[in-house]
Protein backbone atom coordinates (compact mmCIF):
# COMPACT_ATOMS: atom_id res chain seq x y z
CA UNK A 1 0.00 0.00 0.00
CA UNK A 2 2.83 2.38 0.79
CA UNK A 3 4.34 1.92 -2.66
CA UNK A 4 1.03 2.71 -4.31
CA UNK A 5 0.46 5.71 -2.07
CA UNK A 6 3.85 7.22 -2.80
CA UNK A 7 3.52 6.69 -6.52
CA UNK A 8 0.09 8.30 -6.57
CA UNK A 9 1.48 11.51 -5.10
CA UNK A 10 3.57 12.25 -8.14
CA UNK A 11 6.87 12.37 -6.29
CA UNK A 12 10.00 12.05 -8.35
CA UNK A 13 11.78 15.36 -8.17
CA UNK A 14 14.18 15.89 -11.04
CA UNK A 15 17.71 15.38 -9.84
CA UNK A 16 20.15 18.25 -10.07
CA UNK A 17 23.84 17.87 -10.76
CA UNK A 18 26.07 18.39 -7.75
CA UNK A 19 29.63 19.65 -8.04
CA UNK A 20 30.49 21.40 -4.78
CA UNK A 21 33.49 19.30 -3.77
CA UNK A 22 36.81 21.02 -3.07
CA UNK A 23 38.91 17.97 -4.00
CA UNK A 24 39.48 16.76 -7.54
CA UNK A 25 40.13 13.16 -8.67
CA UNK A 26 43.79 12.23 -8.34
CA UNK A 27 45.79 9.02 -8.46
CA UNK A 28 44.72 5.50 -9.32
CA UNK A 29 41.10 4.70 -9.97
CA UNK A 30 39.45 2.56 -7.30
CA UNK A 31 38.59 -0.81 -8.75
CA UNK A 32 39.16 0.61 -12.23
CA UNK A 33 36.00 2.71 -12.01
CA UNK A 34 35.72 6.04 -13.81
CA UNK A 35 33.12 7.43 -11.40
CA UNK A 36 30.89 6.75 -8.41
CA UNK A 37 27.50 8.44 -8.49
CA UNK A 38 26.03 9.63 -5.20
CA UNK A 39 22.52 10.82 -4.39
CA UNK A 40 21.37 12.92 -1.42
CA UNK A 41 19.03 15.74 -0.36
CA UNK A 42 19.83 19.41 0.25
CA UNK A 43 18.75 18.91 3.85
CA UNK A 44 20.42 19.34 7.24
CA UNK A 45 19.65 15.70 8.07
CA UNK A 46 21.90 14.74 5.12
CA UNK A 47 24.91 16.50 6.64
CA UNK A 48 27.16 13.46 6.19
CA UNK A 49 26.64 13.47 2.43
CA UNK A 50 26.67 17.24 1.96
CA UNK A 51 29.76 17.88 4.07
CA UNK A 52 31.47 14.68 2.96
CA UNK A 53 31.07 15.67 -0.68
CA UNK A 54 31.98 19.33 -0.27
CA UNK A 55 35.05 18.69 1.90
CA UNK A 56 36.25 15.94 -0.40
CA UNK A 57 36.13 13.04 2.07
CA UNK A 58 34.64 10.70 -0.53
CA UNK A 59 36.87 11.91 -3.33
CA UNK A 60 40.06 11.49 -1.29
CA UNK A 61 39.20 7.86 -0.59
CA UNK A 62 38.31 7.13 -4.22
CA UNK A 63 41.52 8.58 -5.65
CA UNK A 64 41.25 8.87 -9.44
CA UNK A 65 37.65 7.67 -9.52
CA UNK A 66 35.50 10.77 -9.92
CA UNK A 67 32.66 11.50 -7.49
CA UNK A 68 29.51 12.89 -9.07
CA UNK A 69 26.37 13.78 -7.15
CA UNK A 70 22.68 14.30 -7.75
CA UNK A 71 20.41 16.18 -5.39
CA UNK A 72 16.90 14.81 -4.92
CA UNK A 73 13.82 16.31 -3.33
CA UNK A 74 12.19 13.05 -2.28
CA UNK A 75 13.15 9.54 -1.24
CA UNK A 76 11.05 7.73 -3.85
CA UNK A 77 12.83 9.51 -6.71
CA UNK A 78 16.21 8.60 -5.24
CA UNK A 79 15.12 4.95 -5.02
CA UNK A 80 13.96 5.10 -8.63
CA UNK A 81 17.37 6.42 -9.66
CA UNK A 82 19.08 3.66 -7.69
CA UNK A 83 16.86 1.05 -9.34
CA UNK A 84 17.53 2.50 -12.78
CA UNK A 85 21.28 2.46 -12.25
CA UNK A 86 21.75 6.21 -12.54
CA UNK A 87 22.86 6.43 -8.89
CA UNK A 88 25.13 3.95 -7.11
CA UNK A 89 24.96 5.05 -3.47
CA UNK A 90 22.34 7.26 -1.85
CA UNK A 91 21.27 8.72 1.48
CA UNK A 92 17.59 8.10 2.30
CA UNK A 93 15.11 8.27 5.11
CA UNK A 94 14.17 4.89 6.64
CA UNK A 95 10.66 4.79 5.16
CA UNK A 96 11.75 5.20 1.50
CA UNK A 97 14.49 2.62 2.10
CA UNK A 98 12.01 0.11 3.55
CA UNK A 99 9.43 0.82 0.88
CA UNK A 100 11.94 0.55 -1.94
CA UNK A 101 13.32 -2.69 -0.58
CA UNK A 102 9.95 -4.37 -0.05
CA UNK A 103 8.53 -3.15 -3.35
CA UNK A 104 11.48 -4.78 -5.17
CA UNK A 105 11.14 -8.01 -3.21
CA UNK A 106 14.43 -7.36 -1.44
CA UNK A 107 16.45 -7.38 -4.65
CA UNK A 108 17.43 -3.76 -5.24
CA UNK A 109 19.26 -2.15 -2.31
CA UNK A 110 21.09 -2.71 0.94
CA UNK A 111 21.53 -0.35 3.87
CA UNK A 112 25.26 -0.16 4.48
CA UNK A 113 25.58 2.52 7.17
CA UNK A 114 23.81 4.98 9.37
CA UNK A 115 24.12 8.71 8.82
CA UNK A 116 21.95 10.78 11.16
CA UNK A 117 19.63 10.58 14.15
CA UNK A 118 17.12 13.10 15.45
CA UNK A 119 16.31 16.37 13.75
CA UNK A 120 12.51 15.97 13.71
CA UNK A 121 9.95 17.99 15.68
CA UNK A 122 6.24 18.71 15.96
CA UNK A 123 5.98 22.51 15.74
CA UNK A 124 2.72 24.42 16.18
CA UNK A 125 1.16 27.87 16.38
CA UNK A 126 1.18 28.44 20.18
CA UNK A 127 -2.20 30.17 20.10
CA UNK A 128 -3.83 27.26 18.26
CA UNK A 129 -2.33 24.11 19.75
CA UNK A 130 -1.60 23.82 23.45
CA UNK A 131 0.44 20.61 23.38
CA UNK A 132 1.08 17.27 21.64
CA UNK A 133 -2.23 15.92 22.96
CA UNK A 134 -4.24 18.86 21.57
CA UNK A 135 -4.43 17.67 17.95
CA UNK A 136 -8.10 16.83 17.50
CA UNK A 137 -9.52 18.88 14.64
CA UNK A 138 -6.13 20.39 13.82
CA UNK A 139 -4.46 20.64 10.40
CA UNK A 140 -0.99 19.15 10.57
CA UNK A 141 1.57 19.06 7.77
CA UNK A 142 4.06 16.33 6.93
CA UNK A 143 6.49 16.33 3.97
CA UNK A 144 5.06 13.40 1.96
CA UNK A 145 2.45 10.69 2.10
CA UNK A 146 4.15 7.67 3.64
CA UNK A 147 7.49 9.35 4.33
CA UNK A 148 9.26 8.92 7.68
CA UNK A 149 7.63 11.93 9.35
CA UNK A 150 4.21 11.06 7.93
CA UNK A 151 4.45 7.59 9.46
CA UNK A 152 5.55 9.05 12.80
CA UNK A 153 2.63 11.50 12.91
CA UNK A 154 0.03 8.90 11.94
CA UNK A 155 1.38 6.59 14.62
CA UNK A 156 1.29 9.41 17.19
CA UNK A 157 -2.29 10.29 16.30
CA UNK A 158 -3.33 6.64 16.61
CA UNK A 159 -1.61 6.45 20.00
CA UNK A 160 -3.73 9.43 21.09
CA UNK A 161 -6.90 7.69 19.91
CA UNK A 162 -7.46 9.90 16.86
CA UNK A 163 -8.66 8.12 13.72
CA UNK A 164 -7.22 9.35 10.41
CA UNK A 165 -7.47 7.72 6.99
CA UNK A 166 -3.81 7.14 6.03
CA UNK A 167 -4.32 7.77 2.31
CA UNK A 168 -6.52 10.87 2.34
CA UNK A 169 -5.27 12.28 5.64
CA UNK A 170 -8.88 13.03 6.63
CA UNK A 171 -10.31 12.19 10.02
CA UNK A 172 -10.40 13.45 13.58
CA UNK A 173 -7.30 15.44 12.65
CA UNK A 174 -6.29 16.43 9.13
CA UNK A 175 -2.88 15.46 7.78
CA UNK A 176 -1.73 17.60 4.87
CA UNK A 177 1.22 16.43 2.77
CA UNK A 178 3.21 19.55 1.87
CA UNK A 179 6.72 19.87 0.45
CA UNK A 180 9.18 21.04 3.10
CA UNK A 181 10.06 24.09 1.00
CA UNK A 182 6.42 25.21 1.02
CA UNK A 183 5.58 24.45 4.66
CA UNK A 184 6.91 27.74 6.14
CA UNK A 185 4.63 29.73 3.80
CA UNK A 186 1.60 27.61 4.77
CA UNK A 187 2.52 28.09 8.42
CA UNK A 188 3.01 31.84 8.07
CA UNK A 189 -0.41 32.24 6.38
CA UNK A 190 -2.11 30.17 9.04
CA UNK A 191 -3.18 27.49 6.56
CA UNK A 192 -1.87 24.80 8.91
CA UNK A 193 -1.92 24.59 12.70
CA UNK A 194 1.17 22.45 13.13
CA UNK A 195 3.77 20.40 11.26
CA UNK A 196 5.75 17.23 11.96
CA UNK A 197 8.90 18.03 9.99
CA UNK A 198 12.67 17.49 9.79
CA UNK A 199 15.42 20.07 9.99
CA UNK A 200 15.83 22.74 8.84
CA UNK A 201 12.05 23.15 8.33
CA UNK A 202 11.35 22.72 12.05
CA UNK A 203 13.73 25.54 12.94
CA UNK A 204 12.31 27.71 10.16
CA UNK A 205 8.89 27.37 11.77
CA UNK A 206 10.17 28.20 15.24
CA UNK A 207 11.89 31.27 13.78
CA UNK A 208 8.42 32.34 12.58
CA UNK A 209 7.03 32.10 16.10
CA UNK A 210 6.16 28.42 16.21
CA UNK A 211 6.62 26.39 19.38
CA UNK A 212 8.15 22.93 19.55
CA UNK A 213 5.50 20.69 21.11
CA UNK A 214 7.44 17.48 20.71
CA UNK A 215 10.99 16.55 19.81
CA UNK A 216 10.76 13.08 18.29
CA UNK A 217 13.92 12.07 20.13
CA UNK A 218 11.83 12.08 23.32
CA UNK A 219 9.77 9.18 21.97
CA UNK A 220 12.74 6.86 21.54
CA UNK A 221 14.90 4.95 23.97
CA UNK A 222 18.21 6.74 24.53
CA UNK A 223 16.83 9.63 22.45
CA UNK A 224 18.04 8.09 19.22
CA UNK A 225 16.11 7.16 16.09
CA UNK A 226 17.32 6.78 12.52
CA UNK A 227 16.42 9.67 10.24
CA UNK A 228 18.95 9.13 7.41
CA UNK A 229 20.52 5.90 6.16
CA UNK A 230 23.15 5.16 3.54
CA UNK A 231 22.09 2.66 0.88
CA UNK A 232 23.74 1.06 -2.14
CA UNK A 233 22.52 -0.74 -5.21
CA UNK A 234 22.96 -4.47 -4.68
CA UNK A 235 24.40 -4.78 -8.18
CA UNK A 236 26.96 -2.05 -7.53
CA UNK A 237 27.89 -3.59 -4.16
CA UNK A 238 28.47 -6.99 -5.76
CA UNK A 239 30.53 -5.61 -8.64
CA UNK A 240 32.47 -2.83 -6.91
CA UNK A 241 32.98 -3.58 -3.20
CA UNK A 242 36.28 -1.65 -3.18
CA UNK A 243 34.49 1.53 -4.24
CA UNK A 244 31.72 1.01 -1.68
CA UNK A 245 34.31 0.51 1.04
CA UNK A 246 36.08 3.70 -0.05
CA UNK A 247 32.87 5.72 0.19
CA UNK A 248 32.19 4.19 3.60
CA UNK A 249 35.66 5.24 4.77
CA UNK A 250 34.84 8.74 3.56
CA UNK A 251 31.51 8.68 5.40
CA UNK A 252 33.07 7.55 8.68
CA UNK A 253 35.79 10.20 8.38
CA UNK A 254 33.23 12.89 7.50
CA UNK A 255 31.14 12.04 10.56
CA UNK A 256 34.22 12.13 12.78
CA UNK A 257 35.24 15.51 11.33
CA UNK A 258 31.76 16.96 11.80
CA UNK A 259 31.83 15.85 15.43
CA UNK A 260 35.29 17.28 16.13
CA UNK A 261 34.96 20.48 14.05
CA UNK A 262 31.37 21.62 14.63
CA UNK A 263 31.86 25.26 13.66
CA UNK A 264 33.69 24.46 10.43
CA UNK A 265 31.22 21.68 9.66
CA UNK A 266 28.27 24.00 10.17
CA UNK A 267 29.75 26.57 7.78
CA UNK A 268 30.57 23.86 5.23
CA UNK A 269 27.04 22.47 5.49
CA UNK A 270 25.51 25.90 4.91
CA UNK A 271 27.72 26.50 1.89
CA UNK A 272 26.71 23.13 0.46
CA UNK A 273 23.04 23.89 1.13
CA UNK A 274 23.38 27.21 -0.69
CA UNK A 275 25.10 25.59 -3.67
CA UNK A 276 22.77 22.60 -3.84
CA UNK A 277 19.50 24.07 -2.59
CA UNK A 278 19.87 27.63 -3.82
CA UNK A 279 19.76 29.40 -0.47
CA UNK A 280 21.89 29.54 2.67
CA UNK A 281 20.19 29.37 6.06
CA UNK A 282 20.27 32.33 8.47
CA UNK A 283 21.91 31.71 11.86
CA UNK A 284 18.58 31.60 13.72
CA UNK A 285 17.63 28.60 11.58
CA UNK A 286 20.98 26.92 10.89
CA UNK A 287 22.25 26.89 14.49
CA UNK A 288 19.34 25.06 16.14
CA UNK A 289 18.86 22.79 13.11
CA UNK A 290 22.51 21.73 13.29
CA UNK A 291 22.32 21.18 17.04
CA UNK A 292 19.20 19.02 16.69
CA UNK A 293 20.86 16.30 14.60
CA UNK A 294 23.51 13.75 15.45
CA UNK A 295 25.66 12.34 12.68
CA UNK A 296 26.65 8.74 13.33
CA UNK A 297 27.79 5.53 11.69
CA UNK A 298 25.40 3.24 13.58
CA UNK A 299 22.31 2.60 11.41
CA UNK A 300 20.16 2.17 14.54
CA UNK A 301 18.59 -0.84 12.87
CA UNK A 302 16.20 -1.63 15.71
CA UNK A 303 14.55 1.77 15.32
CA UNK A 304 14.10 1.24 11.57
CA UNK A 305 12.29 -2.03 12.34
CA UNK A 306 10.01 -0.21 14.76
CA UNK A 307 9.28 2.53 12.23
CA UNK A 308 8.27 -0.16 9.74
CA UNK A 309 5.91 -1.57 12.38
CA UNK A 310 4.42 1.90 12.84
CA UNK A 311 3.82 2.18 9.06
CA UNK A 312 2.11 -1.20 9.10
CA UNK A 313 -0.14 -0.24 12.01
CA UNK A 314 -1.00 3.04 10.29
CA UNK A 315 -2.21 1.13 7.23
CA UNK A 316 0.54 2.44 4.94
CA UNK A 317 2.51 -0.78 4.61
CA UNK A 318 1.73 -4.46 4.51
CA UNK A 319 3.80 -6.53 6.91
CA UNK A 320 7.32 -6.22 5.46
CA UNK A 321 10.00 -8.86 5.31
CA UNK A 322 13.13 -6.88 6.13
CA UNK A 323 15.54 -9.78 6.38
CA UNK A 324 18.63 -8.92 4.37
CA UNK A 325 17.96 -5.19 4.13
CA UNK A 326 21.28 -4.53 5.93
CA UNK A 327 24.81 -5.43 4.88
CA UNK A 328 27.16 -3.92 7.44
CA UNK A 329 30.21 -6.06 6.75
CA UNK A 330 32.19 -3.35 4.98
CA UNK A 331 31.20 -0.70 7.51
CA UNK A 332 32.28 -2.91 10.40
CA UNK A 333 35.56 -3.59 8.60
CA UNK A 334 36.16 0.16 8.31
CA UNK A 335 35.20 0.72 11.95
CA UNK A 336 37.48 -2.09 13.13
CA UNK A 337 40.40 -0.54 11.26
CA UNK A 338 39.78 2.66 13.22
CA UNK A 339 39.49 0.80 16.52
CA UNK A 340 35.79 1.62 16.77
CA UNK A 341 33.00 -0.62 18.03
CA UNK A 342 31.10 -2.70 15.50
CA UNK A 343 27.45 -1.87 14.86
CA UNK A 344 24.46 -4.19 14.75
CA UNK A 345 21.89 -4.96 12.07
CA UNK A 346 19.40 -6.11 14.74
CA UNK A 347 19.05 -9.47 12.97
CA UNK A 348 18.11 -7.87 9.64
CA UNK A 349 21.38 -8.48 7.83
CA UNK A 350 22.27 -10.80 5.01
CA UNK A 351 23.46 -13.47 7.43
Amino acid sequence: MLAVALGACGYGSRAETGGVAKVQPRGERTGGLDEVRLGYFANVTHATALVGDREGFFQKELGGTKVTAQVFGAGPSAVEALNAGSVDIAWLGPSPAVNGYTKAGGRNLRIISGSASGGVSLVAHPDRVSGPDDLRGKRIATPQLGNTQDVALLHHLAEKGLRVDPDSGEGEATVLRIDNKETPAFFRRGDIDAAWVPEPTASQLTAQGGRVLLDERDLWEDGRHVITTMVVSQRFLARHPEAVEAVLRGSVKANAWIGSHPEEARASLNTALERQGGKALPPEVLDPAFENIEVLDDPLAATLARQAEHAERAGLLEKPDLRGIYDLRLLNKVLAERGARKVSAAGLDTG
